[in-house]
């Protein structure tokens, strides 16, 4: 089967992707495996329209708007591989051991996050440890923070912004920690730094109680921001020849003004191809993608 369009990846880009398209009546295929980088958020917080709504929902709702237009199909499966074919589009293989055609590719699959190796954050990862202040400092205004400092991936100063939302300790988790211009920034706003090693983190998982040194001190707080590097979710784009750029957090895709890839005919948005994203940029992202594919299709043939 042909499409005019295949999108790797059925969450904020992809699927706003996919609705530009097809507006326009192109046959469009979104392809997903089901695993959206924002699963483990309750709560999607400062998307227009939509604040307070669980994420899973709003790509539930899109998904149903979607379907409505009779010239795109939603598969559930993972694209585990993909390649330029004779009539100059590309062949998709899925983990269904199906194989689909289309002319055009945008990957939209977006990254994971590899978070620090520290007893006690995965299980409370988009409850009580979080990434995002805008996104979820909100609801934790007023209590007891903690950052958790990484040198080279977040500015020294971050906990500085961090602290607006209410008392802030830094945790340098045995590290040398920012420069003595920064600490004393810190210290003039009130934030704490602790520098001791970290053990793991205490509380009635996904709550969190607060943070266990390894001198056996528990520091309290109630939230922990952190920054975790990320990687792409699928090894696509490198299959495909597509050239990355390296990002304060990871390697990010390049694309050009229009969204397109170092390949001609692959596009990329969302998570994957933005070297600072959240839920709003990436549908943001999708909809440019979409409608320069549209346009190349229009414009190219």
């Amino acid at each position: 089967m042909r499409h005019d369009a295949l999108i790797v990846g059925g969450s904020f880009a992809g699927l706003s992707a996919a609705m530009q398209l097809a507006r326009a009546r192109r046959k469009v295929c979104v392809v997903d495996a089901g695993a959206p980088r924002n699963r483990f958020a309750a709560a999607s917080h400062g998307f227009f329209g939509q604040d307070g709504v669980p994420p899973l929902k709003m790509i539930a709702d899109a998904r149903e708007k979607l379907l409505a237009y009779p010239t795109v199909e939603f598969v559930e499966a993972a694209v585990v591989d993909a390649c330029a074919d004779e009539s100059g589009g590309f062949a998709v293989s899925l983990s269904s051991g199906e194989r689909r055609f289309a002319g055009k590719l945008l990957l939209s699959h977006g990254v994971q996050d590899s978070l620090p190796e520290i007893p006690g954050i995965g299980e409370r990862w988009g409850a009580s440890v979080l990434h995002c202040p805008y996104c979820h400092g909100y609801e934790f205004g007023g209590r007891r923070l903690g950052m958790l400092y990484h040198h080279g991936v977040q500015p020294q100063d971050h906990a500085l912004l961090i602290a607006e939302w209410g008392p802030t300790t830094l945790f340098l988790n045995g590290g040398e920690g920012p420069d003595a211009e920064t600490r004393a920034r810190l210290q003039a706003r009130g934030v704490g730094i602790e520098p001791g090693r970290i053990a793991g983190l205490e509380g009635d998982a996904p709550d969190l109680a607060g943070v266990r040194i390894d001198d056996g001190r528990l520091v309290p707080i109630d939230a922990l921001y952190v920054t975790p590097r990320t990687r792409p979710a699928s090894p696509l784009a490198e299959r495909l020849g597509c050239a990355f750029d390296d990002g304060p957090l990871g390697r990010v895709l390049r694309v050009d003004p229009m969204k397109m890839t170092t390949v001609p005919g692959v596009y990329g948005a969302g998570d994957l191809a933005m070297m600072f994203s959240n839920a709003t940029l990436a549908s943001a992202d999708g909809l440019m993608a979409g409608v320069s594919m549209h346009r190349s299709m229009v414009f190219d043939a």
